[in-house]
């Protein structure tokens, strides 16, 4: 079983940069069974790399989701429009489903952030706790896989 999990979201706008930094810690813990992946955004691309995986999990930061994070499944759906810049996950899995006949079991961990709208790295004190929950669940999850 292969599995990825991409971290996506702009480290220079403050708690934009929940995705990218929880995909940072596990990358350092080399979870056995995680490829471990971060970006700004989500592309076109990213179909490719998602299709050679059974299971996805896509992290980023929530505005507005529910504290300290929302774990939810997702399926292929949704278009990726005219622009090959910021895609939905799901419609990378449409991508992933449509040029490349794959369609990984796939989720969407939004992790509970507050400040959104300054320049800057680092995180708030509430989205660094939100993040340390983050952690523990995927640890957790990910030591379930070989059960």
């Amino acid at each position: 079983m292969r599995r990825l999990l991409i971290g996506f979201g702009n480290p220079g706008r403050k708690d934009d940069g929940l995705g990218p930094m929880l995909a940072r810690i596990l990358e350092r813990d080399g979870i056995a069974g995680l490829d471990v992946d971060s970006d700004y955004q989500l592309t076109v691309e990213d179909a490719e790399a998602v299709a050679r995986y059974d299971e996805v999990v896509f992290a980023d930061a929530s505005v507005n989701g529910h504290e300290p994070f929302e774990f939810k499944p997702i399926v292929a759906g949704g278009s990726p429009g005219f622009s090959s810049h910021s895609v939905e996950p799901e419609a990378v899995l449409m991508l992933a489903k449509t040029l490349f006949g794959r369609e990984p079991k796939a989720y969407v961990l939004g992790i509970r952030g507050y400040e959104f709208n300054e320049f800057g790295e680092g995180l708030s004190a509430g989205a660094e706790a939100n993040l340390s929950e983050a952690v523990a669940f995927v640890r957790k999850w990910a030591g379930e896989w070989g059960r």
